[in-house]
Parts: C-alpha cells; sequence; structure tokens
C-alpha cells in the first residue's frame, strides 16, 4: 500500500481525534472558564454538557443524512462548522456565547463522526479496511482519554482559552485534508425519515437531559422526571414509526442481530467505565490531594499510556479475534479497572490509581479498534453510516451517563468520595461485558469482524 493510499485514513483520524478530543477537553480547564467569565456553577456544567448532549442526540440522525446526502458533503460542513465553532469558543465573551458555540461544536461533531467511518470503508477494502479500522478506532479510543490530559496541560501552562486555540488549526488541517483525500459517496437518495430523525433526536436529548439534571439536581425533581417522561414517549413514537415506515431512519433488522445487540451494549459500557469516573478522579486528585491541574494531567495521562501501548502492539491482530474477547472481555476489563482504583480506599495517594488506570487503558484498547468494524460488519452496504453512527451513540451515551452519574455520587473531597462512582462504574463495565458475550454466544452470524466485502461471498 503506497504511503498515499494512507491519506485518507490520516484525514479520518485528525477529524476524529479532533471531535472527541472536545468532548473531555473542558473538564479541567471549567474552574479556570468560570473566573475568567464569572459563570455559575450550574453555567459551568453547560460548557461540558452542551457538546456531549449534542454529539450524543444527533449522531444516529446524522448518521442517516450521510447515507442519503452523501457522507463526504456532510462531514465536510461538519468540519466547517466545527472550525467557526471553534474560534467563537476562544473568543467567546461570555459564558452564554461560550454554551451557544459548545452546542454548535457538538452538532457539528455528530455530522463528523457519524460519516467518518462510512468514508473509510469507502476508501479501503479487505485487509486494508481491517487496519483502518483498527487505527481509526485506536485514535478515537486514545481521543477521550487525552482529552483531559491536554486541557489540564493547556489551562496550567497558557490560559484556558487556549483550550479552543489549540482546536483551530488542527480543523484546518483536518478540512484541506477531508476536501482532496475522501471520495464522493453515492447518495442513497432523498427519501429520508425526517419524522424518525425528530423523534429520534427528541428521545435522545431528553434521556441525556435527564441524566444530567439528575445528577445536578436530584432524581425526583420535576425537571428530571419531565424529561424522562419525555424521552419515554418520544421513544416508544419513534419504535412505532419505524416499524411502519416504508423507509425507516434505523432499520428494525439491525436489532436482530445479536452480534449488532452485543456491539451496542459493549459499546455503553466500556466508554462508561473507562472515561465516565475521569472527572471525579480529577477533581479528588486536585482538591483532595491538592495536585496542579497539569499534574493531575500527567497522572491520568496514565490511561492513554497504556491504550496506546496495546493499541501499537495489538491493534490490527484484534481485528481476527472472537468478539467475545475483544469487545466482550475488553469491556470486562475496564470494569476490573474501576475495582482496582478503589484501593485508594487503603492508600490515598495518587499511585493507588496506577493500575486500575492502567487495566481501563488495556480494556479500552482492546474494544475501540474492534469497535467499528463490528458495528458495521451485519449492516447492509447503504445502512452504514447509520449502523457506525447508533454504536457510536452508544458508546457517548455511555459517556454522558458516565460523567453524570459519578458527578452525581460524588460528595466531598476525600478518597471515600469515590467510593459510589468507581462502584457504579465497575458494575456497569462488568454487567455489560458479560452480556455481550452472552450475546455474542448467542448470534447465529460469526462473532468476528467480517467485512462487507467478504459477506458478500459469504
Amino acid at each position: 500500500m503506497s504511503a498515499r493510499r494512507w491519506l485518507p485514513l490520516i484525514a479520518a483520524c485528525i477529524g476524529t481525534f479532533l471531535l472527541l478530543t472536545y468532548a473531555t477537553i473542558t473538564t479541567i480547564a471549567v474552574p479556570a472558564i468560570a473566573v475568567g467569565l464569572d459563570g455559575s456553577t450550574g453555567a459551568m456544567s453547560w460548557v461540558v454538557d452542551a457538546y456531549t448532549l449534542a454529539l450524543a442526540a444527533l449522531l444516529v440522525g446524522m448518521g442517516a443524512l450521510g447515507d442519503a446526502w452523501g457522507r463526504k458533503r456532510l462531514y465536510i460542513c461538519g468540519l466547517v462548522v466545527f472550525l467557526v465553532a471553534t474560534a467563537v469558543c476562544a473568543i467567546a465573551p461570555d459564558v452564554t456565547v461560550l454554551v451557544a458555540a459548545r452546542g454548535a461544536q457538538g452538532i457539528a461533531g455528530a455530522a463528523m463522526f457519524a460519516t467518518l467511518l462510512p468514508l473509510l470503508g469507502d476508501a479501503y477494502s479487505g485487509r486494508d479496511r481491517h487496519v483502518a479500522f483498527a487505527a481509526w478506532g485506536a485514535v478515537a479510543g486514545l481521543a477521550a482519554g487525552i482529552g483531559n490530559v491536554a486541557g489540564g496541560l493547556l489551562t496550567q501552562f497558557f490560559d484556558w482559552r487556549a483550550v479552543f486555540y489549540f482546536g483551530i488549526p488542527v480543523a484546518a488541517v483536518a478540512l484541506v485534508m477531508a476536501v482532496f483525500c475522501f471520495e464522493d459517496s453515492e447518495r442513497g437518495g432523498d427519501n429520508i425519515d425526517w419524522a424518525g430523525m425528530l423523534l429520534f433526536t427528541v428521545a435522545a436529548v431528553a434521556a441525556v437531559l435527564g441524566v444530567t439534571w439528575g445528577g445536578d439536581v436530584g432524581w425526583t425533581s420535576s425537571s428530571t422526571v419531565l424529561a424522562f417522561l419525555i424521552a419515554i414517549g418520544a421513544l416508544t413514537a419513534f419504535v412505532s414509526w419505524q416499524r411502519r415506515s416504508g423507509s425507516p431512519m434505523l432499520d428494525p433488522a439491525l436489532f436482530r442481530s445479536l452480534k449488532f445487540d452485543g456491539v451496542l451494549v459493549a459499546a455503553f459500557g466500556y466508554y462508561l467505565a473507562a472515561y465516565g469516573p475521569l472527572v471525579v478522579l480529577s477533581l479528588w486528585l486536585q482538591n483532595g490531594l491538592g495536585l496542579s491541574a497539569s499534574t493531575a494531567a500527567l497522572v491520568l495521562s496514565i490511561q492513554p499510556l497504556a491504550f496506546v501501548t496495546v493499541s501499537a502492539l495489538c491493534g490490527s491482530r484484534l481485528q481476527r479475534v472472537d468478539l467475545r474477547l475483544s469487545l466482550g472481555f475488553g469491556t470486562v476489563l475496564c470494569g476490573i479497572g474501576c475495582v482496582a482504583m478503589l484501593y485508594v480506599l487503603v492508600e490515598p495517594l495518587w499511585p493507588a490509581l496506577i493500575a486500575g488506570l492502567i487495566l481501563t487503558g488495556v480494556g479500552s484498547a482492546m474494544v475501540s479498534p474492534v469497535l467499528p468494524g463490528a458495528a458495521m460488519s451485519d449492516a447492509p452496504t447503504e445502512r452504514a453510516g447509520t449502523a457506525s453512527a447508533t454504536a457510536n451513540s452508544s458508546r457517548q451515551f455511555g459517556l454522558a451517563v458516565g460523567i453524570a452519574l459519578c458527578g452525581s455520587l460524588f460528595a466531598g473531597s476525600d478518597e471515600f468520595a469515590l467510593l459510589w462512582p468507581l462502584v457504579f462504574c465497575a458494575g456497569v463495565g462488568m454487567l455489560t461485558g458479560f452480556t455481550s458475550i452472552l450475546l455474542f454466544s448467542r448470534s447465529s452470524t460469526p462473532a468476528t469482524v467480517q467485512p462487507i466485502a467478504e459477506r458478500a461471498h459469504t
């Protein structure tokens, strides 16, 4: 494979790194932003949540739009909006403008995230597709861990606005590469399921808001209960509509595949267990132990270092491993990592986190490179974008739930405040991991990543 043939992969990895880093990069910077813009605690939470909410809620709809309108076209539009929104974040005069720009970043990120995997699938085939998906998955997993680290270092040595200035040249490079490196995909037609997109978006937004408000103002508050009622109603209407629609946004046939269901469960669980606790760990390191933002960031960097090591050594090989081991056991390992972090209750110093950070890094490194190909392997070519977007939506929803619930369970600044957040993440990680193993075992299709091109001949 010539060096030029790798350009679409490089372009996809840059875009992926950008959009996923900005899901967590503001976490450590929030205290500095609050001082700089004189923002309240409630407003500051939306600096993080506005991005996560838009990204998780719009992914599936954007996947359907990309399949219908053309993936390259939608991806480039998303990059342009992301670039402009990032610049606005960097010069935001107040919290209102910053939160609005973060929401725009999330919408643009959803358009990018939903189209990147299908664009890679269009660019490569056979073994090259295995390599491309493994590299993309490795970058996707790494970006989530790097976000906290980058945010801490930029805030400590520069200023909170540097967190956003950092993204402008990266987005510009990604945009130029996208224009020249990706091929235009065939359009699936203009018969778009707008009603399905609206219902799913309402359900997803309401669900994420419910989880967020539950952590902030209480699970029995009127706003939280109303959000969950709206989510349930919209989801019920969505499912009913998808069964009756002639061209559903999310083909119900996808969910009749136990293999696909197992992918969704693992995507949710590993992201929650590996990355959900990072916010409260950062708070404990800074407020409980008195570490600086940069030092806390360096401690948390143990996780991405473990991730990079495993991905570099085993990423492409994992594509050929049974999904029960890569996705299933990898998710379980993330849960075990959270159990290992409970050692801080015995030894309340930052070295007590090392084993757990390594285990969650290794576990996520087993899942992330395999997840893209596994999500698309049972989907027809014309639904590849929707299938990958659904898996990525499950992953982002896991992150949103993890951050919200860990924040709700984290009370105080001593090491015992970490008890219930870590117990929760450990339980979810192990439960979803074992559930996905069971689903893969009962699947009627091979529990391996089988590319579309190969399935055509089986």
